[in-house]
């Protein structure tokens, strides 16, 4: 929704506001130092989904995301026990994904071993107050006025009362556009999903969307 992962940047354009990165991983800043605060959440018990989330992550894509009122902080989704999974939490007030795809295995189903589910929205999803708990993420990214390095607990772009922990790394953007959407992650929360067109498949094997 973890996994470091080297980050290649584009110049920023300060003059209008929106700032660029491509090939972003989990924090979307380049350099490891960065990603250990945005974690610094996970010790102050900051949780991205308020259920117990199961032990696979599913996969996600789409051809286009673009989002208003965009929050990004450090957290962990509570797995079932005592396992835990650090996550990069995406808050978006409204998205619209475009030809969105999401896939899961299902494993050692009795005579047929793995099965993937897909579910497949070619006209799209759009989402109320989602919320993600992310593991990875690729993508050609922009984002919107920016503001990084934020205190998580004072993000006040993203959805209503999704925060981080006092003292925690946050970014936030009145906006954000993903290109090319390639996503792994825990956990989604929403008030509202609507997915056109969808069809929903389970096949014998992995058929990941990506």
């Amino acid at each position: 929704m973890a996994a470091n992962r080297e980050i290649e940047t584009d110049d920023g354009n300060a003059s209008n506001g929106r700032t660029r990165w491509r090939v972003f991983a989990l924090v979307l800043l380049g350099s490891f130092s960065a990603i250990a605060l945005m974690l610094t959440g996970l010790s102050k018990g900051a949780m991205a989904a308020n259920f117990a989330v199961s032990g696979v992550t599913y996969k996600a894509s789409a051809d286009k995301l673009v989002a208003e009122g965009v929050a990004q902080f450090g957290a962990y989704d509570k797995g079932s026990g005592e396992k835990n999974h650090p996550v990069l939490v995406n808050a978006f007030k409204h998205a619209e994904l475009s030809d969105f795809c999401q896939s899961f295995v299902v494993e050692d189903l009795p005579g047929i071993g793995d099965a993937t589910v897909r579910i497949e929205a070619p006209g799209g999803m759009e989402a109320q107050r989602l919320v993600l708990g992310v593991e990875q993420v690729n993508g050609d990214l922009t984002l919107n006025d920016v503001q990084i390095g934020r205190d998580a607990s004072q993000l006040d772009l993203g959805p209503e009362g999704v925060g981080g922990s006092p003292g925690a790394f946050g970014i936030q953007a009145t906006g954000a556009q993903i290109d090319g959407l390639r996503q792994q992650a825990w956990s989604t929360t929403a008030s509202t999903l609507n997915l056109r067109d969808v069809e929903i498949t389970t096949k014998p094997g992995h058929h990941p969307c990506f």
